[in-house]
């Protein structure tokens, strides 16, 4: 990192990034941390010059069809992981586009119980539109898989809003012993995933924020402002528990296979997205942010270029301050902060100097277009981060 500093590294490198797109299958190993929607567009830029990017995404969501299937099977939440893997998929091979648009497809909210019951059935057995569309074998894995869903299914299920992909890889993550990697692993290879995806805890949890006003939410959807209505008190802390009344902090440790992802990343990235829910969610588990400063590789923070509900009350410079708070004591888990000072809606000045002594280095450079304004354009960041890799 001090290497590359001292040296001057032109943004983007366009060395850098020329190799790196000859040879995407050897692209590095760039981690995220972050939800399932805020890199979604990224990721079709991403998949250009790497095939070996990891994405660590919260599994936490407790709202519309995820709180139903949360409840129904205590598993955590899988929409991220869905919205990731489909994000990353090679969408140019045979059959992708068709896996897309049943992945994509929700049941109606306000449709009949017994007729969403038998659309669920004529998938099953490969009548409906969208399954008989997919080529097979990869039409039969999925037919598999959501017939596994319906035999564990309660009688009493909710299907209205249900997303299939959710149905789909919750048969496969209840057949597998409740563990998520095997059916995440089965549909990278069905969809040709270009890259690594796992949720940062495999643990039925929910998120709390303990507010200013001493006021205590649990549920990830109302923190972040989309399905409730956005907070009125700026949030103090969040944690993790593993119950939603009386709220209680649990602190679960990572498995060591994260670790292993975590240690061999050749760069570090706190993108944009919801502060609390995406990014300071995924660093809440033990072992994250230790084995973030034991690895050598640069780290870098995105902030957000446009308003976000979960930071009101709070300036750009404090949501950096809680970002290193979080991140623990040394100088060994953030190296750059990237803005667009000049096209960016950020709240309040920053303090360079105070982050110099913190050895982070502000990396100031156009994120945003005419075209993408408020916010980043994917085709101007990443190739940033490439280049610092």
């Amino acid at each position: 990192m001090v290497i590359q500093v001292k040296r001057r590294l032109a943004l983007p490198d366009p060395v850098r990034m020329a190799l790196y797109q000859r040879s995407p299958d050897l692209g590095p190993k760039l981690l995220f941390f972050s939800g399932g929607t805020a890199l979604r567009a990224a990721c079709a830029e991403i998949i250009r010059y790497s095939h070996n990017t990891i994405h660590i995404v919260t599994p936490f969501d407790s709202g519309g069809s995820s709180a139903r299937l949360r409840d129904a099977f205590r598993m955590p939440a899988i929409g991220d992981v869905r919205n990731r893997l489909l994000s990353l998929a090679d969408r140019s091979l045979h059959g992708n586009p068709e896996i897309f648009r049943l992945f994509a497809h929700r049941f109606p909210e306000d449709g009949d119980r017994a007729e969403l019951a038998d659309v669920l059935d004529r998938m099953i057995r490969g009548k409906h539109r969208l399954a008989a569309a997919i080529p097979d074998p990869m039409r039969k894995i999925i037919r598999h898989h959501l017939d596994l869903f319906r035999r564990h299914m309660p009688d009493d299920f909710d299907l209205r809003k249900a997303s299939i992909g959710n149905l789909i890889l919750t048969g496969g993550y209840l057949d597998n012993g409740r563990h998520v990697d095997p059916v995440i692993f089965i549909f990278s290879k069905l969809v040709q995933v270009r890259g690594i995806v796992r949720p940062v805890l495999n643990r039925h949890l929910h998120l709390a924020a303990e507010l200013e006003s001493g006021e205590t939410v649990v549920g990830q959807h109302r923190i972040t402002g989309k399905e409730t209505a956005p907070l009125k008190d700026p949030i103090r802390r969040i944690y993790l528990s593993d119950r939603t009344d009386s709220p209680r902090p649990v602190r679960p440790r990572i498995r060591d296979k994260m670790k292993t992802l975590i240690a061999g990343a050749d760069l570090i990235c706190y993108p944009m997205g919801s502060f609390y829910s995406s990014l300071m969610a995924n660093l809440l588990p033990d072992g994250v942010t230790a084995t973030i400063r034991d690895n050598p590789c640069p780290k870098v923070y995105v902030p957000n270029t446009a308003p976000d509900p979960e930071t009101y009350g709070m300036t750009l410079m404090d949501g950096i301050d809680r970002l290193l708070r979080r991140l623990g004591p040394g100088r060994d888990a953030l190296d750059f902060v990237i803005l667009d000072r000049t096209n960016g809606d950020y709240i309040g000045d920053i303090d360079d100097a105070r982050l110099e002594n913190h050895g982070v280095k502000i990396i100031d450079c156009q994120l945003i277009t005419p075209e993408s304004r408020p916010f980043i354009d994917e085709k101007l960041l990443t190739p940033v981060l490439f280049s610092l890799a």
